[in-house]
C-alpha cells in the first residue's frame, strides 16, 4: 500500500447526525482514497451493514478501506485492513487470522511501540496524537512533533500522522515530513464534507515532493 495523503475517519457522533455510510459516500466524493472505518458503539450487526456498503463505494471509487478493531467485519466485507490499537488482539495474532492478503496497521504513542510494532510485522503506523485530541474516550496525552520528527527519521514503513490535526496545523506536520495525515472531526464536522475533502487532499498532495 502507498501509504500517503489524506487518510480519513468516521465518526458518527461528531458527523452532525449524517450516517457513516453518507458521510463516507461524501468523502469519496471529495477524493479520499483511504477510508477507516470507526465506530465505537454501535451494535456489530449496524457496522455490518454499514461497512458493506462502504465497502461496495470504496471499490468503486478504488479507495482503500480499512476497518478498525473488528477483525471479522473487516474480513467478512473484504475491506483491504484492519487497524489495531494498543490494547486490541497483538499483531501476531492478528497476522494468523487476516493472513497475508490483509494489511495491519497499529495505534502508536512512542518510538518504543512504533519499534515494537515493526518488529511484529504491521503494514503501516498510526504515529500520535500529535496535538491534544478529543476525538476518542481516554485518549493518550499528545505526543507531540518530537515523535513525529523521530518516525519520519527511523521508522521504515509507512505511517500516518494523527490527533487534532486541522487546517490550521496541517502544514505544520507536513512540513515535518508526513506523507499521510489522518483527520476526523475536521471532516465529519463540515456542513459539506465532499468541499472539505477535496480542499484538504488538493493541499495535501500539493505539499507532496514531484517526482522528476
Amino acid at each position: 500500500m502507498n501509504l500517503k495523503g489524506l487518510y480519513c475517519i468516521t465518526s458518527f457522533e461528531h458527523s452532525l447526525g449524517r450516517n457513516n455510510v453518507d458521510v463516507v459516500r461524501a468523502m469519496l466524493d471529495g477524493g479520499a482514497k483511504i477510508i477507516q472505518y470507526r465506530e465505537k458503539y454501535a451494535s456489530k450487526k449496524h457496522k455490518y451493514n454499514e461497512c458493506i456498503q462502504i465497502a461496495q463505494f470504496a471499490k468503486e471509487f478504488g479507495a482503500y478501506l480499512i476497518v478498525n478493531d473488528d477483525i471479522d467485519i473487516a474480513i467478512s466485507v473484504g475491506a483491504y485492513g484492519i487497524h489495531l490499537g494498543q490494547d486490541d488482539l497483538p499483531i501476531e495474532q492478528a497476522r494468523k487470522i487476516v493472513g497475508s492478503k490483509m494489511i495491519i496497521g497499529i495505534s502508536t504513542h512512542s518510538p518504543a511501540q512504533a519499534e515494537a510494532a515493526v518488529r511484529g510485522g504491521a503494514d503501516y503506523i498510526g504515529v500520535g496524537p500529535i496535538f491534544a485530541t478529543k476525538t476518542k474516550v481516554n485518549v493518550c496525552d499528545a505526543v507531540g512533533l518530537e515523535y513525529l520528527d523521530y518516525a519520519v527519521k527511523n521508522i521504515k514503513i509507512p505511517f500516518v500522522a494523527i490527533g487534532g490535526i486541522k487546517t490550521h496545523n496541517l502544514d505544520t506536520v507536513l512540513d515535518r515530513g508526513a506523507k499521510c495525515v489522518a483527520m476526523v472531526t475536521e471532516i465529519v464536522c463540515s456542513p459539506n464534507i465532499k468541499e472539505k475533502t477535496a480542499s484538504l487532499v488538493n493541499r495535501i498532495n500539493y505539499n507532496q515532493p514531484q517526482k522528476k
